[in-house]
């Protein structure tokens, strides 16, 4: 007899590493339906423990009756999952106050349980002065976080965004629990396995698994965290400067006066400037008119001779003189 069972481990040995190779192909091949199961017997599992102890018996009862197939009856026994969101939002306030905002704002985070993920100052030429701050808030104080930012000063931007990843979630959520199952499995079989060549082979495939189990797992802890904190992009911004004309509104009679002699000033001094500049050219302009007057009459003037009549014995008109 203890030949047979020795002759027998090695087969059963083998038997149990390809199974598990075999269970381990089927469980990655059919990931979907096999998550999809495992959600909806967690669903069926958690209905009995919302009842509470005091309504066991009831819930006895009802399982040794046929269960009704109303539509309304069937949704009530069916636990759903909590809804899972992240949200983000973008705000801009202008305020004159931007060291103070931005202390403000780091106050209200902190005092909501969370912190400030990101923080820069920037000042462009000519243009005013900003802050920038990320901050990372859980989901119970979002809303309420929110609101308390726009009163920092006057908001003139505003963006919230809601995603629901409800399904990315239970998703993950029975991924990591299928892949855990399976790490567990290999590792039974490498207790039972008594070859060298089925515990080198069951490590390798082991450690597969378990690098798959560790990227659910980050890809879980990722989701877990950005639905539990908000992100909220605060911009604060500095008013800009208002021009120096605003600053008097009013205009009196002394001042409307005194505008006005300034204008008379103005315009006759412009006047004077003119005239300087245009006294060179006229006393050229009198100098050529008196000199043109004084040789007119002292030039010679010559006689042009008439022409003849047309018609005879008429008296031949006199001759025009020319200059």
């Amino acid at each position: 007899m203890t030949h047979v069972r020795t002759g027998t481990r090695p087969a059963l040995a083998a038997a149990l590493l390809a199974a598990a190779l075999a269970v381990g192909g089927c469980s990655d091949s059919g990931a979907d339906s096999a998550e999809a199961g495992a959600a909806r017997d967690d669903a069926k599992a958690a209905a009995p423990r919302e009842g509470g102890g005091a309504d066991s018996g009831a819930a006895g009862d009802s399982a040794a009756s046929p269960a009704p197939r109303g539509g309304a009856t069937a949704a009530d026994s069916v636990t759903l999952a909590p809804q899972a969101l992240i949200r983000t939002a973008e705000i801009t306030v202008r305020t004159g106050e931007l060291a103070g905002a931005a202390d403000s704002a780091r106050t209200l985070a902190e005092g909501a349980g969370g912190y400030v993920g990101d923080e820069s100052t920037s000042k462009d030429p000519g243009a005013p002065a900003r802050a920038r701050l990320t901050l990372r808030v859980p989901a119970e104080e979002y809303d309420a976080v929110l609101g308390d930012l726009a009163e920092l000063g006057r908001v003139v931007h505003r963006e919230v965004k809601v995603k629901d990843v409800t399904d990315q979630v239970v998703d993950v959520d029975s991924r990591v629990r299928s892949q855990r199952a399976s790490v567990d499995r290999i590792r039974d079989l490498m207790d039972d396995a008594t070859k060298l060549a089925d515990v080198v082979t069951l490590e390798g495939e082991l450690g597969s698994r378990q690098a798959d189990l560790e990227a659910l797992l980050a890809q879980q802890s990722s989701l877990q965290e950005r639905t539990a904190l908000g992100t909220i992009t605060l911009e604060l911004r500095r008013p800009a400067a208002a021009p120096p004309a605003d600053e008097d509104d009013g205009t009196g009679v002394t001042d409307a006066l005194a505008g006005g002699w300034d204008a008379f000033v103005t315009g006759l001094r412009g006047v004077l400037i003119a005239v300087s500049a245009s006294l060179p050219f006229a006393a050229l302009l009198v100098l050529l008119v008196l000199a043109w007057r004084w040789l007119r009459p002292r030039l010679p003037r010559r006689h042009v001779n008439p022409p003849p009549s047309p018609f005879p014995g008429q008296p031949t008109p006199h001759g025009s003189e020319s200059e």
